[in-house]
């Protein structure tokens, strides 16, 4: 697992692509999370790979809630 960090200050402006809402750090798996797309983003050496295509899905609970 990867020790990287991520600037906080890049942190603070990057936006989901698909929903243009801020994401939550998950430092434990290293992704970016977007709660309302249900994506969670990749940190690879430290740089967020904001692509869709990239992204892998979050699982969701029964009522379409994100789980944590």
């Amino acid at each position: 697992m990867s020790t990287e960090s991520v600037d906080p200050k890049l942190l603070e402006i990057l936006v989901c692509p698909l929903t243009k809402e801020p994401l939550r750090y998950d430092s434990e798996h290293q992704e970016l999370i977007s709660e309302r797309a249900g994506l969670a983003y990749p940190i690879r050496d430290g740089i967020p790979i904001m692509l869709p295509d990239e992204a892998r899905p979050l699982d969701t609970d029964s009522s379409g809630k994100v789980a944590p």
